[in-house]
């Protein structure tokens, strides 16, 4: 399935929903553009990954570079709702080292409120 995509905003923190594969080609492109125009216009951000069923290398060097850019633009990205197998895989690639992530998008909002406050 292709990735699909759905924007919403939350309390002004930018919510980007995910279903489909995160896989070279279109549907890094787009995630990637997609980020990107959210990075312009928030600096917060949570990609809820509940919806994604399979992530290639590809998917993985797009979520990393997505979270270079952010950092890039004093803005933070963080990861919500991860599959099982999604999450296997941060976890086998040590990216789960380097990402924020949270098993609800609820909890990865929390954690911006919370940081906004401190």
């Amino acid at each position: 399935m292709q990735l699909k995509t759905n924007k919403r905003v939350v309390d002004g923190i930018a919510v980007l929903d995910c279903s489909g594969r995160i896989v070279f080609g279109d549907e890094s492109a787009a995630l990637r553009d997609t980020v990107k125009q959210l990075i312009a216009e928030h600096k917060n951000i949570v990609l809820n990954l509940g919806g994604v069923n399979y992530i290639d290398s590809g998917g993985l060097g797009t979520l990393v570079a997505l979270y270079t850019s952010a950092r890039g633009a004093n803005a933070n990205i963080k990861l919500s709702n991860l599959t099982q197998r999604v999450g296997d895989l941060l976890q086998v690639t040590k990216l789960l080292t380097v990402f924020e992530v949270y098993d609800t998008e609820d909890k990865a909002l929390q954690a911006f409120r919370k940081s906004a406050v401190a």
